[in-house]
């Protein structure tokens, strides 16, 4: 099996990972469709090397190797300030939770020491 079929399915394999995670809802969509972006991104280029080719050339990389290390790199790098951002958000809204609660917790209690 040459390396192109094996880079397919490699990506072929991720992108059927990724929709098991979204039908067992293990994984939300708007999560998901960066990996997906990602897998089909990168089939193409596996697909139609002429593209690959042109973008090696005109992005000044010597080897199409050097270009695809590089593609995974800035992926890579997009997706983990994608998911640090969800995680910013998320730590935000736990914060806000967290005070409501407490607040919710200390009427509740005024309301039973004057019950008392």
């Amino acid at each position: 099996m040459n390396y192109i079929a094996q880079i397919i399915i490699a990506f072929a394999a991720l992108l059927l990972i990724v929709v098991l995670l979204l039908r067992k809802g293990k994984l939300p969509v708007k999560y998901s469709l960066v990996w997906i972006f990602s897998a089909f991104l990168m089939i193409i280029a596996v697909c139609i090397p002429s593209v690959l080719d042109f973008l090696t050339k005109l992005l000044g990389f010597e080897l199409a190797s050097n270009f695809i290390l590089s593609l995974f790199l800035g992926i890579v790098i997009f997706i983990s300030i994608f998911l640090t951002v969800i995680v910013s958000r998320q730590s935000t809204k736990i914060k806000m939770l967290i005070q409501e609660i407490s607040l919710l917790k200390e009427k509740v209690d005024r309301i039973n020491d004057k019950n008392e």
